[in-house]
């Protein structure tokens, strides 16, 4: 079901750094990216795919992880993801709209969450360094990173605390909690 899939699909920061994802399941999740809507259906995205560890390490120093966790600095070696899609748009085609991402990085994780994997979209992103890291033509604009792996980790959903806070948390196991507004909360009646 649809919702369930939905559900289990999380911001997974923690993974099995050895489980290795093939890259024809990249283009598996990528396809499903294809597949999905674009504004005007003018498709300007474009895609790197890495599975590759020597590849994975350049892309890791170039994010930041978890704004909300202020001591900890991203995942330790042996917990980082096994691979990566870097969404890029192409400048050279008109695209006035910038809603195409969301919905591929979307798609790309609701199919990696149907195949027992996980990931985090990503868009604190050293784009500069990670442009020269991997040779990426100024044509295309880095728009976001999706981190993928076998996660390592239980994400659970929270109801949003009176206090508001929707900073998500780990507690003393390493859970990582992540509260959610109710839903009368966010539906408007005028």
């Amino acid at each position: 079901m649809m919702k369930d899939l939905i559900a289990k699909n999380r911001s997974y920061r923690r993974f099995y750094q050895e489980v290795v994802i093939e890259y024809e399941t990249l283009r598996q999740l990528v396809d499903l990216a294809r597949l999905s809507a674009s504004a005007g259906n003018m498709q300007p995205l474009r895609y790197i795919l890495s599975c590759d560890s020597k590849q994975n390490a350049l892309i890791f120093e170039q994010l930041a992880w978890a704004r909300y966790l202020k001591d900890w600095s991203g995942p330790a070696e042996g917990e980082r993801p096994s691979a990566y899609v870097i969404i890029l748009e192409d400048k050279q085609r008109e695209h006035p709209l910038r809603c195409d991402h969301g919905i591929a990085a979307q798609s790309i994780l609701l199919g990696a969450t149907e195949k027992g994997l996980g990931g985090c979209i990503i868009g604190a992103i050293n784009k500069p360094n990670l442009r020269k890291a991997l040779n990426i033509p100024d044509r295309y604009d880095i728009l976001l990173v999706i981190a993928l792996g076998k996660p390592r980790e239980r994400v659970v959903v929270e109801k949003l605390e009176p206090d508001g806070s929707i900073k998500y948390w780990r507690d003393s196991a390493g859970v990582h909690h992540v509260p959610k507004r109710a839903l009368d909360d966010i539906i408007l009646k005028f």
